[in-house]
């Protein structure tokens, strides 16, 4: 096959069991529902409890993204787990390979934060429009509720645990349609969640460090600067890409952050607010797994139907941004 296209055939997503609203976080730390939900948008988010972990949502939202696609796991070539929170911290795609019986399947992380879905949905379709591989699963799954500090307002009130899932497959017609990937180091320090070293002596002259991650930090006004100023730049290269006026896009799909962040860029775009994808006041910050889990949800509600063009953009640590415009199918 010549000019191999890319569609995305198939969605799924699940969530934890655990509900937390505003009411109850007020009782933890100093805040109010009027508070977050002013400021935020948020309302809710479901935690994991401890019998569930990274690999239990990843291999449940896939296996309803495989459903939906009418695809068994032992057709899948390639799974990309994007995430920052492994279970394992040399990777846990393998194991979710192993869960689902995709033996064939060649599966490893990826770590971009926030926006770890968008980096993976590029990054499996080069491996398609190759001639590499025709199925491939791509997951977006974080559990942030085990590096927030529960005590900082300003984090706590913010993340939330999910996962979801795409399936992407080989096809003449091809349906990602423009994208635009980039990267600031400089702005590192901005979201982090940091290694702190110790040191510890294990014999006299030789010293090894050893310590652990520190809990997620972010300057939320320098973010918020800078994802209204870069994202919509990044839209609008994408769609100029697919060479399709941003008039033409029947849904906006961004990284579920912020209530005003969504806000703030369809305004710039002059995308009009019924065409805003949008379920963070229920879940909050799911990180790599708020735009699947979005959209999944938006198309088993009959919002998103076949045909539909919808730019998605994800943000966040590194600092990295970016933006794919496709057709879902």
């Amino acid at each position: 096959m010549t000019n191999i296209g890319v569609s995305i055939i198939g969605s799924g997503s699940a969530i934890p069991e655990i509900s937390l609203d505003n009411q109850q976080l007020s009782q933890i730390v100093e805040t109010s529902d009027e508070w977050i939900s002013s400021r935020t948008g948020i309302s809710k988010r479901q935690l994991v409890n401890t019998t569930e972990s990274l690999c239990s949502l990843a291999t449940q939202a896939s296996r309803a993204a495989l459903g939906q696609a009418s695809i068994l796991p032992k057709d899948i070539d390639l799974i990309i787990l994007a995430t920052s929170t492994p279970d394992d911290l040399f990777g846990t795609a393998c194991k979710i390979q192993w869960e689902l019986g995709a033996e064939k399947a060649v599966a490893f992380d990826i770590t971009v934060a926030c926006s770890g879905f968008l980096f993976a949905l590029v990054t499996g379709s080069q491996f398609i429009r190759n001639g590499v591989y025709q199925n491939v699963l791509l997951i977006g799954a974080d559990i942030l509720s085990r590096w927030i500090d529960w005590e900082d307002r300003r984090t706590c009130v913010l993340f939330g645990d999910g996962a979801g899932a795409v399936v992407l497959q080989a096809s003449e017609s091809d349906r990602l349609l423009g994208f635009e990937l980039r990267s600031d180091g400089s702005q590192n320090s901005c979201l982090s969640l940091s290694y702190q070293p110790q040191e510890k002596k294990i014999i006299e002259g030789v010293t090894v460090t050893q310590g652990t991650y520190q809990p997620i930090a972010m300057n939320g006004k320098e973010v918020y600067r800078f994802v209204v100023q870069k994202v919509p730049e990044a839209i609008e290269k994408a769609l100029f890409k697919a060479n399709i006026d941003v008039d033409k896009l029947d849904w906006l799909l961004l990284h579920q952050a912020n209530q005003r962040i969504l806000d703030a860029v369809a305004s710039r775009l002059n995308i009009p607010s019924q065409k805003v994808i949008s379920n963070l006041q229920n879940y909050g910050n799911t990180s790599a797994a708020s735009i699947p889990l979005a959209l999944d949800e938006a198309v088993r509600k009959g919002m998103v139907n076949s045909g539909d063009i919808i730019a998605a953009s994800g943000f966040g640590a590194g600092l990295s941004w970016g933006a794919v415009i496709f057709q879902w199918n």
